[in-house]
């Protein structure tokens, strides 16, 4: 099988599109012929050796954890699929998850079925960044309706979802963006928007229950100013929350770690299922492009998520 292969840790120009042998799967797993596959930030962080789990792999490796295709072969434990089934998921992360691959062994705990309101590719963008933003809300950041929940960066791959889930739970939304995404994040369903190129978020912004900040270190301090005593502050991209607490020691201030879990999606599937959630795919593009993939990533002005295939 064609698979992408990263031969060291560093830029793109150490991917290379290989034959390599197809995965045999265990007894708990299932074989995915996979029609396409997402990328995200921690794709091209991963790539330059610069996480935590980069540690997992030893090169060559195939990157990636977002899939969507379908089942070629089950394992003598599974139960919850068969041949023929069209599914999506996110593999084995943050350990190994070789995405970047046409056929991909996954345990079938971390799948779902595919929803059939989404293409392969809307479903292959779906993982990672859905299930950031569900656990981000509503596992750690316990968000209630009729609460205020300000997510920064609205307008990108986690923060799109983020918005729309938002909503969906019953929330009152402010989302943040640059003006050239105003008309993309007012569809989503936001209460308020702000440009945050010419708007001060911490005096826009007054008693926050919840902040969902997807952004990192250029937002995170004015994301902590903006809530309530006790409110919640939930990041996918700070860690150094000691920081955060000096500046606001009455609040609850946490970085998170999206986790696998197909129970999440099979949730999801219903918000996709009732039209309350939408994926936007900003581009597709052929595996041999995924260094470009990479880099339009690594400029963070991306709307919604890039998708790649092999076909």
């Amino acid at each position: 099988m064609k698979a992408v292969v990263l031969n060291d840790w560093g830029g793109v120009e150490n991917f290379a599109i290989q034959d390599v042998p197809k995965p045999s799967i265990q007894p708990d797993q299932v074989l995915v012929q996979v029609k396409a596959f997402g990328v995200n930030p921690a794709d091209f962080k991963t790539r330059t050796g610069s996480t935590p789990y980069s540690k997992n792999y030893t090169h060559p490796i195939i990157l990636g954890w977002d899939i969507a295709g379908e089942v070629i072969e089950v394992g003598t434990e599974v139960t919850s699929f068969k041949p023929g089934d069209a599914v999506y998921g996110m593999v084995n992360f943050p350990e190994p998850g070789n995405a970047y691959a046409e056929y991909v062994a996954s345990p079938a705990a971390h799948l779902a079925l595919k929803p059939a309101q989404l293409t392969f590719e809307e479903a292959a963008a779906a993982p990672l960044a859905v299930l950031t933003a569900w656990q981000g809300l509503t596992e750690h950041g316990q968000l209630k309706a009729g609460e205020k929940v300000l997510i920064q960066a609205a307008s990108g791959g986690v923060g799109h979802l983020a918005v729309q889930l938002a909503k969906a739970l019953g929330a009152h939304v402010i989302g943040t963006a640059s003006g050239k995404n105003e008309a993309f994040v007012r569809t989503l369903g936001t209460d308020e928007f702000i440009d945050y190129t010419t708007t001060n978020v911490e005096t826009a912004v007054i008693d926050a229950d919840l902040v969902f900040d997807t952004a990192g270190a250029d937002t995170i301090f004015s994301s902590a100013k903006v809530l309530k005593p006790n409110g919640r502050l939930i990041s996918i991209a700070y860690s150094a929350m000691d920081k955060v607490l000096a500046v606001r020691s009455d609040i609850h201030a946490e970085r998170i770690l999206v986790h696998t879990s197909g129970n999440d999606l099979a949730i999801i599937n219903q918000l996709i299922a009732d039209g309350k959630l939408k994926i936007e795919v900003n581009e597709v593009l052929p595996a041999e492009k995924i260094g470009d993939a990479h880099h339009r990533l690594e400029s963070r002005r991306t709307t919604g998520k890039i998708v790649l295939t092999f076909e």
